[in-house]
């Protein structure tokens, strides 16, 4: 990501700006994330998933009869939100961007590794084809959200930061 950009507007007078490595931990830490995406007829639609940050970008899956799944294939505009649910402490991110669907074998594979290794056997992926399969289910996909923009929430002390691709 390019060099932050700090909002003292919404920051504390002692406040400075992230470091992207601080956003990033956020990120592959998260145990949850808020996905967003967008109906045919325009309404946000918002539910909670598991996923994964790797090289850069966050992933996530959806099942073929899943809302999320019917909403990408009308658009790919996504918002993803983690943190906590604390106003004086943690950090919160919102990653924005467009969500593609991945078939290549090897990030698949990564992913299904990155995703087990985080969550233990609950979430043990095989590749099977150009999907992740979970005991014998296919999956609608693998999808990776390339960050268009990154907004950085800091709570001690507060300090807005938004980053843009380099």
């Amino acid at each position: 990501m390019t060099k932050p950009r700090f909002d003292s507007r919404f920051s504390s007078p002692d406040a400075s700006a992230t470091p992207w490595e601080a956003v990033e931990q956020v990120l592959e830490a998260a145990e949850l994330y808020w996905l967003t995406t967008v109906r045919s007829d325009g309404r946000p639609h918002v539910t909670p998933l598991i996923g994964a940050w790797v090289d850069g970008a966050a992933y996530f899956t959806t099942g073929p009869d899943e809302q999320k799944s019917r909403n990408l294939a009308h658009s790919p505009l996504v918002a993803l939100t983690t943190g906590a649910n604390s106003w004086a402490r943690g950090h919160d991110v919102v990653v924005e961007g467009k969500a593609t669907r991945c078939t290549d074998p090897e990030t698949l594979q990564r992913v299904a590794d990155a995703i087990h290794g985080k969550y233990g056997d609950a979430w043990a992926f095989r590749v099977q084809d150009d999907v992740l399969t979970q005991d014998g289910e296919h999956s609608a996909g693998l999808f990776r959200i390339d960050p268009s923009k990154v907004l950085s929430f800091a709570k001690e002390p507060h300090a807005q930061t938004t980053y843009y691709p380099s």
